[in-house]
């Protein structure tokens, strides 16, 4: 539903002069065929050792991931973390967030 979500919304968010993806704790060849399923126009990132995610504070104690969404600046500096995620308007909430947090529009 996320990635669906954030497909559906692309026009939307690519009016942002921002890199946007996903991260999920499944193989790379798991992820690979999410996206051809879904038709994802955007990067879903592999990470089974989920390092990266629980250096994030984003894995859960059972091994999944938290479904959040990271708002990083250009500077790396993480500017907001949104721990409320709704799969079904994850799209539309992170174009009409980075609006608000000042991303700049292409």
């Amino acid at each position: 539903m996320q990635c669906k979500a954030l497909r559906d919304s692309a026009e939307e968010i690519q009016r942002y002069d921002v890199a946007y993806f996903m991260v999920s704790v499944d193989t790379l060849e798991d992820n690979t065929a999410f996206a051809e399923e879904n038709n994802a126009d955007y990067p879903i990132l592999a990470n089974p050792e989920k390092d990266m995610v629980e250096a994030y504070g984003a894995l859960r104690p059972n091994g999944v991931a938290h479904r959040w969404t990271f708002y990083i600046g250009a500077d790396g500096d993480i500017l907001k973390i949104d721990k409320e995620t709704d799969p079904e308007t994850a799209g539309e909430v992170m174009a009409r967030t980075m609006g608000e947090l000042g991303f700049p529009q292409i």
